[in-house]
């Protein structure tokens, strides 16, 4: 699993938590649906604005957002935890 296909799994769990489309949460960051869809299929990394833009849209933080995804300074490599499972 890569870090954008963590990020995506985050930002889907997230959305269907708070109980909203991908349209209505396109509608509140000012995203096209399809860049919301594109996102959660990690088929797009987020910029930074736009990170924050989802965090605010769905009252989160970027930590909950890419949560099981960090880098590892001596191995330069990226890492990504399982999701828990629920």
């Amino acid at each position: 699993m890569t870090p954008q296909e963590r990020f995506a799994q985050n930002l889907r769990r997230r959305r269907l938590a708070v109980g909203i489309s991908q349209e209505e949460l396109g509608e509140r960051t000012d995203l096209h649906r399809t860049e919301i869809s594109l996102l959660e299929r990690a088929g797009r990394e987020p910029r930074f604005a736009t990170l924050l833009k989802l965090c605010g849209a769905l009252g989160t933080s970027p930590n909950d957002l890419c949560a099981g995804t960090g880098w590892d300074h001596v191995k330069r490599v990226f890492t990504v935890e399982p999701p828990a499972a629920d």
